[in-house]
């Protein structure tokens, strides 16, 4: 509409269209609130006459252009300027008020949109609501409204809820497994709480009724023992004291079984709760046991090198006793389980056994360093394991020897087990009997000493109870280790035989009372350990036990306590005393090893401030990828680096070979045929024979020069010598192991023989080089004459002048036989090789003449140096006559004096060479070097596996103090 207007409006009038024609955009250009879109003039165009400056002429006229904005060119008409002006002040207040209307009602539209549509939610309001005015509709209103059904189901179930606190309630009723486990497994909580309810209740009253009987028999013996003059008297309290003694024994005995029953409800409970962890019911991790971390520090610390003064000072329970007194016996009754070997009379344990018993939901036992359990329920489990244990001390045991100091760890778990570490130590003897060792008896102190030491081993010392106690060893030796007796726990067994065969029960009673032996100790304990049939399970073991006591008269006499009697008993007893001097002595230990660490960091950081902390067996790891590394930069040696050495140290070894053995003895001859014919022979035997051989131990050698070249290389700043004894090792095992193919030689003598039989020279190119080639060999070999030919005769004039040197009386001789023999080789050049007798005799003459003697061989000695110069500058000068032959060489030398035949057996031995640098080239990249890769990782694989030789390649201080601080 805008742009219609504008485009209608005439020249002379500015005009605007009405606001209301105009959309909101365009209004607001209009609006006077908008500064910054204020309507804009264009520049005006208007009609201009242009003459020409020659005769100012009108030469063009512009057309006038259309403006569409509306605006003129201002004549001067002021009249017309000021209606204007008022006219345009109108519109803008008509304009202003009609767009503030426009604009509140669109506001309000917009807040109308925006408001929801209620319409769907009418059924929220009740329809008689909308109908008031009409009437009330009642069936509308009961429809509105929700059924009491749907009500209900929004309710809570009251009769679950009551149910539930019904069951929770009885479950913890008194009595119920409930409130037993609760309290079993709440002790960690309510100790300081008396639970005195229940089965509990009643075996704290039965234990208080306990100690009163005990006093009323104290004081009734008492009464008894004052010597009364009334015999009446005397006999009723001795009446008093039996109703009172047979009274507290059935009190006792009470009290036991109500124990056990508690302990075997307490033992069900958790293994039900072990068994549920272990499947995962919970759903939570199980960490390992505190026993078990305990246990393995003990494995790591009995290999720890005691420097620094830092030694092992953990408790453990270390079981010993006399052979044959049954400590093996005890431990499996401790244990559980019958797992170790059995005898009659006969040494059993030959090594130290470390048993880690913990609690776990089986019965099961498995060795440190496997994985296997045994199951120790199953008799086929058990009978492997005591076989397993038996064959591990045997191994152990070194030739010569009857027991050994290797300690084998075995861990053992089970419901109901007491969580502590026994050592079963070899029995002590007093003879050595045949079959043993000289010095068995020596080492099983020596073993026993070394384990009861320890200031905070638990000594479980074993007192065989059916035989004498004056031949008991074990006691004495005990008593050294530990005179107060502050750490050992005293062990009777076999009381039943002990009942039966000592005299006197009081000697038993005297025992556990540290009455009879010198030694002290924290507990004294009775036990039965079986019948001696070792075909006994643990719980027939544990009920002849039980019953034994019940009915012994050591119990119903008071010589024996209650608590002093049955391995259950002793086990308890040994596992609080194990804890408390854990709990003592961890602390201290693990202050020790923090305070001999933070000794060794400040020595490292002051020695070694920018190297890492690398144990051995780190550094070993690092240096096996240095060496890796090196091994595969064989692979990356470019081909031609490969067979540059290999035909130059080739060349090397066959020079002389070709020189002294093929070249100059066909040089001898007096034509060409000849010539190539004695070549050819000699090549061939060559070949057969020597070359391939020689070529494998070229190639051999480089492959060893360019290895040992990558070992030994040092690469700046990040070389560490420290690895250089250990690369020289893995070099020397590699390479001694390393053997070349076998079948190399054969396909490698076709091939040389195939290169030698070519004479063709193909292009001019080839021919030059094989010249260069000759002379070179040539001059070296000229070269090295001449050495040979000074020491000879001596320095010439010029270095005897300048370095004042002077020659030897021999030197002298020589050279006067040399100046004979150039001589004699000028008179006649195309002299043979060899003197003959009577030329050998004229010069000795004419040497004699002058008042000088010569032997002959020290003439045909020089003869033969003479000779080889002589020829060796024939040959020379031959090369270079050659340079030109090539077009003869291409005729066959037809109507040519000139004969090049030993430029081209130089050509055939150099073109032999490349041929056989490539050949071994090839073998060397596609198969050697990977076989010798093989043979590296091999050696350090065995290396790794080898302690003594890591030691021994890896050693200085920084290996010695970086272990120090690895352990």
């Amino acid at each position: 509409v805008i742009c219609r207007s504008l485009a209608n409006s005439s020249y002379g009038i500015k005009r605007k269209s009405p606001l209301q024609n105009l959309h909101l955009v365009s209004r607001s250009i209009h609006h006077p609130y908008y500064p910054s879109s204020k309507f804009q003039r264009p520049p005006l165009r208007i009609s201009i006459q242009l003459f020409s400056s020659l005769n100012r002429l009108p030469l063009h006229k512009t057309k006038l252009l259309n403006v569409k904005y509306g605006y003129q060119f201002h004549r001067n008409f002021w009249l017309a300027r000021l209606a204007s002006r008022l006219l345009k002040l109108r519109y803008l207040i008509l304009g202003s008020a009609v767009g503030g209307g426009y604009t509140a009602k669109k506001t309000y539209d917009q807040w109308k949109d925006m408001m929801p549509d209620l319409d769907e939610y009418k059924w929220i309001v009740p329809d008689f609501i909308w109908e008031l005015d009409e009437h009330i509709d009642f069936e509308k209103l009961m429809k509105a409204l929700p059924d009491a059904d749907d009500l209900a189901k929004l309710l809570p179930d009251f009769d679950k809820i009551g149910e539930s606190f019904t069951s929770l309630k009885g479950f913890f009723s008194p009595g119920s497994p409930g409130e037993t486990a609760f309290r079993a497994t709440d002790q960690g909580y309510d100790n300081d709480k008396q639970y005195k309810k229940g089965l509990l209740g009643e075996l704290i009253l039965l234990q208080q009724q306990i100690q009163q009987h005990e006093e009323e028999a104290r004081r009734a013996a008492g009464q008894y023992n004052m010597g009364s003059s009334q015999q009446k008297r005397k006999v009723s309290d001795k009446e008093k004291i039996d109703q009172l003694q047979e009274e507290l024994l059935r009190t006792q005995l009470k009290y036991q079984r109500m124990l056990e029953r508690l302990e075997k409800e307490n033992k069900e409970l958790r293994k039900l709760v072990l068994q549920r962890d272990d499947k995962g019911i919970h759903q939570r991790k199980l960490k390992k046991s505190l026993i078990d971390m305990y246990s393995e520090v003990l494995d790591i610390l009995s290999d720890y090198d005691a420097s620094y003064n830092t030694q092992d000072h953990l408790p453990r329970v270390v079981v010993v006793g006399d052979q044959s007194a049954g400590k093996t016996s005890v431990l499996e009754m401790i244990a559980q389980a019958r797992i170790f070997p059995r005898g009659s009379g006969e040494m059993m344990t030959r090594s130290p056994v470390k048993v880690t018993l913990s609690e776990g939901p089986h019965h099961v036992a498995l060795f440190k360093d496997s994985s296997r359990e045994f199951d120790l329920t199953k008799e086929e489990d058990l009978a492997a394991l005591r076989n397993e244990i038996e064959i591990r001390m045997r191994n152990s045991v070194k030739e010569g020897c009857t027991v050994s100091t290797e300690t084998i760890s075995l861990s053992v778990k089970g419901p109901g087990l007491q969580r502590m570490v026994l050592v079963d130590l070899p029995g002590v003897i007093s003879t050595v009997t045949s079959g043993m060792a000289p010095d068995t008896k020596e080492t099983i102190f020596s073993i026993s000493k070394a384990y009861m030491q320890n200031p905070n081993a638990i000594i479980l010392c074993i007192q065989d109870g059916s035989v004498d106690a004056e031949r008991s060893i074990v006691t004495d030796l005990v008593s050294q280790m530990d005179p107060q007796g502050k750490r050992t726990i005293f062990v009777l067994t076999k009381v039943d035989l002990a009942e039966k065969n000592v005299a006197s029960p009081s000697r038993i009673q005297q025992i556990i009372e540290g009455k009879l032996f010198p030694m002290k100790a924290l507990g004294y304990f009775a036990v039965v350990t079986g019948k001696g049939n070792s075909s006994e399970s643990i719980d027939s073991i544990k009920e002849y036990e039980e019953e034994f006591f019940q009915n012994s008269k050591l119990l119903k006499t008071c010589m024996l306590k209650a608590h002093q009697v049955t391995t259950k008993n002793l086990s308890l007893a040994v596992s609080d005393c194990f804890w408390k001097m854990v709990r003592e002595s961890v602390e201290q230990q693990a202050d020790a090893f923090k305070a001999t660490r933070f000794n060794l960091e400040t020595e490292w950081k002051n020695n070694y401030p920018r190297l890492r902390e690398l144990d051995r067996n780190e550094l070993f790891e690092k240096a096996k990828n240095e060496i890796l590394d090196e091994v595969i930069s064989l692979t990356q040696v470019t081909p031609k680096h490969w067979e540059e050495i290999l035909q130059k140290t080739l060349w090397e070894r066959v020079s002389t070979h070709v020189i002294e053995n093929i070249y100059l003895p066909a040089a001898q001859t007096m034509n060409s045929g000849t010539f190539n014919t004695t070549v050819d022979i000699k090549l061939k035997q060559w070949t057969d024979k020597q070359l391939p051989n020689k070529a494998v131990e070229v190639a051999w050698e480089t492959l060893q020069e360019e290895f040992s070249r990558f070992m030994t290389e040092q690469k700046g700043k990040e070389h560490d010598d420290i690895f250089d004894k250990l690369k020289q090792a893995v070099k020397e095992e590699s390479i001694k192991r390393h053997k070349w193919n076998e079948r190399a030689e054969d396909s490698l003598r076709v091939i040389q023989h195939n290169a030698l039989e070519d004479r063709s020279i193909s292009d001019k190119q080839q021919w030059d080089a094989a010249i260069h080639f000759m002379e070179e060999t040539l001059q070296s070999r000229l070269k090295d004459t001449e050495s040979v030919i000074e020491d000879m005769v001596g320095p010439d004039w010029k270095k005897r002048w300048l370095y004042w040197i002077g020659r030897t009386k021999e030197q002298n001789i020589r050279n006067e036989t040399k100046n004979e023999l150039e001589k004699l080789i000028k008179c006649n050049e195309e002299h043979a090789a060899y003197l003959a007798n009577d030329e050998v005799t004229t010069v000795r003459k004419n040497l004699e003449a002058r008042g000088i003697t010569v032997d002959p061989c020290l003439i045909k000695d020089t003869w033969h140096q003479i000779y080889r110069r002589y020829f060796l500058k024939t040959a020379l000068n031959h090369c270079n006559l050659c340079r030109r032959g090539f077009y003869y060489y291409q005729r066959h030398f037809v109507d040519s004096e000139l004969e090049c035949n030993d430029i081209v057996l130089f050509w055939r031995i150099q073109r032999m060479l490349a041929i056989t640098a490539n050949t071994l080239r090839q073998q060397l990249t596609n198969t050697e070097v990977r076989r010798l890769e093989k043979n590296v990782k091999e050696v350090l694989e065995d290396f790794a596996e080898d302690s003594e030789k890591k030691v021994k390649l890896l050693t200085g201080k920084r290996v010695q103090l970086a272990e120090d601080l690895s352990k």
